[in-house]
């Protein structure tokens, strides 16, 4: 493969000095293309070189190892109605996996010129328990980091043993999550304190990180959905670029966070990135209009055998569900940040979810859906149920989740469902057998937790997600969504009346 050159591809990015100031852990689709573009723009922009990325996989070679075979660089296609459009991004200088090597990933830390360890390792890299928020320390992998915390493989034990190392110097330092976790900053230090504290660290290191260590609460957002075997050929044809580590994504780019950079940071704000004390808020906007909906989207496309998300925003009664849920259970949720006005944002959600260019996969959205679902869906239901209301489209988007990945007994939910991974289901599966009442099915999971302690309790909640599914699986998607339909217009004129 040939290595690109900055005179033969439009390249976004700094010189090739191998100045590194930034360690990242998860070497992913989506850091490549939010985290690394919006660093090396912001270089470019100022001609600060000094914010080079040492990337660390967390144990796969498949990308890191054609990374290194081009220099670092590689490219993103991005796809949109308005047209076709590829970039080289050059921004990363050193790669390495890190369950390989944990003694290189805490030098790299460690090493003085670092500022940042930025992170992308998906909500379940934190190993927090659903119904605590805490470190889950009956988890057997963060047992094994705690029996052996100086060869750490999970990400919470690999930043643990970093920042112990870091402590000795007493540097300030930023530890960064660019995870759709809730509060993810907030997350990531608790999680690491847990673990230190559990592992019977000096105080010394404890004061070190609550009082030198950033860890900003930030809101990401753009569609970046897997690369397909179409995407290197046309880099290829666009650029003259043999790709061997390509990333599609979507035009639409937003990134909103705290300014918590004790140690400095590139100049983000420059290329669009917007610092507030708002982030709360934008990612409220984000977990429950975007990413809920998505996944709202996705069980209810998968269960009508809708392969992408477009397929599924295209079908008129699974829009609908969506617009329900948007109108009627998420915006009155919403406490507004200033100057954002949701019907803009409505629209401009409109025109990313028509994105047949791109065809984001509904299996890949429904993925990881337990974990994902209780960042999106308890607080809205428990704001509702406090006014006296159901949240149906919430309710169904319950039920579509149950009924893609937990399916009923003799229940086929389809070909794209079964493409749906979530780690949560073998084990509320052994649970359900022999279970055929859908309200009784549905109880068993909800009252587990799985979702929260909140849902768990709301007996009316759980009944609605119980006809829902009942509908579901006997009816289908389109009847459940007029059921929807109706109880909402008929909850609307009882308020009104």
């Amino acid at each position: 493969m040939a290595s690109p050159t900055a005179k033969n591809y439009p390249q976004i990015g700094a010189s090739a000095e191998d100045n590194i100031g930034i360690v990242h852990l998860g070497i992913g689709n989506f850091h490549r293309a939010h985290f690394a573009v919006y660093t090396a723009l912001a270089m470019q922009a100022t001609g600060d070189t000094s914010w080079g990325i040492h990337a660390f996989s967390m144990r796969r070679h498949d990308i890191v190892d054609p990374l290194r075979a081009q220099n670092g660089r590689y490219s993103i296609l991005e796809l949109s109605s308005e047209g076709t459009r590829a970039d080289t991004i050059d921004v990363h200088r050193k790669f390495d996996v890190a369950v390989e090597n944990p003694q290189a990933f805490i030098a790299a830390v460690a090493d003085s010129a670092c500022k940042i360890l930025s992170i992308t390792v998906s909500e379940l890299g934190y190993h927090y328990s659903p119904t605590t928020g805490h470190l889950d320390l009956t988890d057997p992998k963060i047992q094994a980091d705690l029996a052996s915390p100086d060869h750490p493989a999970t990400p919470v034990g690999l930043i643990a043993a970093a920042l112990r190392a870091r402590a000795d110097k007493g540097e300030p330092f930023t530890v960064l999550s660019c995870d759709n976790v809730h509060a993810c900053g907030d997350m990531t230090h608790r999680v690491v304190v847990e673990y230190l504290t559990e592992l019977g660290v000096e105080e010394s290191v404890l004061t070190y990180i609550n009082e030198r260590v950033g860890f900003p609460n930030a809101m990401v957002d753009r569609i970046v959905p897997s690369t397909t075997p179409e995407t290197a050929p046309a880099i290829k044809e666009l650029i003259g670029f043999d790709d061997g580590a390509p990333v599609r994504a979507e035009k639409f780019t937003m990134w909103v966070l705290e300014d918590k950079f004790p140690g400095g940071r590139p100049a983000w704000e420059k290329v669009g990135a917007i610092f507030t004390d708002e982030v709360q808020l934008y990612e409220d906007i984000k977990l429950r209009l975007v990413n809920g909906t998505h996944s709202l989207m996705a069980y209810l496309g998968g269960l009508d055998g809708k392969a992408t998300i477009p397929d599924s925003w295209a079908t008129p009664y699974i829009q609908e569900a969506v617009r329900c849920a948007i109108d009627n259970d998420y915006i009155p949720s919403i406490t507004s940040p200033q100057g954002w006005t949701p019907e803009l944002y409505v629209r401009d959600l409109d025109l990313r979810w028509r994105n047949f260019e791109l065809a984001d996969l509904t299996s890949r959205i429904g993925c990881l859906g337990a974990a994902r679902l209780r960042q999106r869906i308890p607080v809205p239901v428990a704001f509702h149920k406090a006014h006296g209301r159901m949240p149906h489209a919430l309710a169904l988007t319950a039920a579509a989740w149950i009924a893609a990945i937990l399916p009923p007994e003799g229940f086929d939910p389809g070909s794209v469902c079964a493409l749906m991974d979530d780690p949560a289901a073998p084990k509320l599966c052994r649970s359900l057998g022999g279970v055929t009442n859908m309200h009784d099915y549905a109880k068993i999971i909800l009252a587990s937790g799985i979702l929260s302690e909140s849902i768990a309790k709301d007996e009316a909640f759980i009944a609605r997600v119980g006809e829902l599914l009942t509908l579901l699986v006997i009816r289908g998607v389109e009847a459940a969504v007029a059921n929807v339909r109706e109880a909402t217009a008929q909850e609307g004129a009882t308020r009104s009346a």
